[in-house]
């Protein structure tokens, strides 16, 4: 095994201090900031110096069924079910407005409790939360079933009705994007929610929930319960009064909230889970944007993207020249604190994430694939790691199977179309897929063959509000955005009524 190691770009200095006030770490329930029943709070760490930002309420079952509680009221009895959409939409754009406005404070809580980038938080992320909710406020008021004609004198329509309480648990890896995706269409819909963050990112969530009350959310149609999974998300996926679960994190968690819901009350699922998408070069690409494109779809946000590019199959025609641009590309990204201008990269977002990829990279040495950069800690603290990329990967290497969720980009070459096809389909999941071409006839071939939920050609990772986005095999299943994420907060109700003496049919 030859090993080829270079210098990352650096961009280490003392910490930056964010001027923001941490003030919302309680749990949200009926309208109010309350402490956990148990009084109990846990810490949240700052990726970038390993400290401590702040204490949160730790909620555990009790919180969730107070939260349950408030729902079932709000939904059964308040006024969110029975506004009428048009009112609902217009809290949603305010709540809208209210994100533009406070745009800066959330980016930076969403950056120093996530480690990634604050120009990625407040120019990406925080103004698509904001569009995304004003495109399910477009929504609400276009709800409607359908009148259907039956043989017979009967009047038959469909009502399409708010599912009622909705749990949702959300990741850390996009703590407010995947907020917006969940509460939005809820919300749209006429439901009410009991929402879970994960223990690793509880502070943006917090003060968007402010935000809609601030908007004119009514009392215990948003609860927010901070904790973690075995106590306060098992309690969501099992509660026999949520009617409707939403779960986005790993496959193998994802199999537990399902059995979960499976065994409480058969609460319908909806799971986006993990992923290990191909990106497919062909031998017509322009290597120069190829490199781009392909980097960007696998360190984009630390790596740490359930979609991310991290099977890279390039023709063997342009493979070397390929590799050796793609280990100057690594070279020159910025890793750094992610509040200092130009960081492309931040550190990981825990101690046990960070070990977790050092041991795939370790893993990939032993196997005999070949590290052309990277493989090491960048800097003394904090979860940093350099860009990482392999060569020669094998597929049956364990860095080319299971998802590794970081910056390390695996390479292999192929031979022709049907054969990529082939590689890239034999993995047990099926989330997105990207291809670089200029063959119209190949992009055609490629995006119908590959068995995964998204297929972006010639680009990576457009999550516009209105692109479906879910997966395939052991993905998940279920669609998030779009039209398509309404059908998750609906029931289908159909209403017969016999006609007597109709004057027609």
């Amino acid at each position: 095994m030859r090993c080829l190691l270079s210098t990352v770009a650096e961009s280490i200095h003392e910490p930056v201090k964010p001027s923001i006030s941490i003030s919302l770490t309680k749990l949200l329930i009926d309208g109010k900031f309350v402490d956990a029943a148990s009084g109990k709070r846990f810490p949240t760490i700052d990726p970038r110096t390993e400290e401590v930002i702040a204490h949160v309420a730790e909620g555990d079952e009790e919180d969730v069924n107070r939260a349950v509680k408030a729902a079932c009221k709000a939904f059964d009895k308040g006024p969110w079910p029975k506004m009428t959409a048009y009112e609902r939409s217009k809290i949603l754009i305010r709540f809208a407005d209210l994100i533009d406005e406070h745009s800066d404070e959330i980016a930076t809580l969403e950056s120093l409790d996530s480690g990634k980038p604050y120009e990625q938080s407040r120019n990406i992320e925080v103004p698509m939360v904001a569009r995304l909710f004003r495109y399910y406020a477009g929504w609400a008021d276009k709800i409607h079933g359908l009148t259907v004609p039956a043989d017979g004198a009967y009047s038959v329509q469909t009502l399409h009705e708010p599912i009622g309480v909705a749990g949702q648990i959300i990741p850390w890896n996009f703590p407010l994007l995947m907020f917006a995706w969940k509460v939005g269409p809820a919300l749209a819909c006429g439901n009410t929610i009991v929402l879970k963050t994960a223990e690793q990112t509880p502070l943006s969530a917090l003060l968007a929930g402010k935000l809609l009350h601030d908007a004119g959310l009514p009392e215990g149609v948003l609860n927010i319960v901070s904790g973690f999974g075995p106590t306060a998300g098992a309690a969501i996926a099992s509660h026999m009064d949520i009617d409707k679960l939403a779960f986005t994190g790993s496959t193998e968690v994802g199999k537990i909230v399902s059995r979960a819901a499976a065994e409480s009350n058969l609460k319908p699922v909806t799971l986006e889970l993990g992923g290990k998408s191909p990106f497919i070069i062909t031998e017509d690409s322009d290597i120069d944007q190829a490199v781009e494109l392909s980097h960007f779809a696998l360190f984009f946000n630390q790596g740490q993207c359930c979609c991310a590019g991290s099977r890279t199959y390039v023709h063997e025609s342009i493979y070397d020249e390929f590799l050796e641009k793609a280990k100057a590309r690594a070279l020159k990204r910025v890793v750094g604190d992610p509040f200092q201008n130009g960081v492309e990269q931040g550190p990981q977002i825990s101690d046990e994430q960070f070990h977790k990829i050092m041991g795939y990279i370790k893993k990939g040495q032993e196997e005999g694939a070949k590290l052309v950069t990277g493989g090491e800690r960048f800097g003394r603290k904090g979860y940093y790691i350099k860009p990482t990329i392999f060569a020669d990967v094998q597929d049956e290497m364990t860095i080319l199977k299971e998802e590794i969720f970081g910056p390390v980009q695996s390479i292999t070459k192929y031979k022709t179309i049907p054969e990529v096809i082939q590689r890239a389909n034999a993995s047990p999941y099926g989330l997105a897929a990207g291809v670089f071409t200029k063959n119209i006839d190949t992009a055609n071939t490629l995006s119908r063959a590959l068995r995964v939920g998204t297929v972006w050609v010639n680009c990576f990772d457009v999550f516009d509000a209105a692109i479906p986005f879910g997966g395939y095999k052991m993905s998940g299943h279920g669609r998030e955005k779009g039209v398509y994420s309404l059908n998750n907060y609906l029931q289908v109700k159909a209403v017969v009524t016999s006609i007597k003496d109709p004057a027609w049919l």
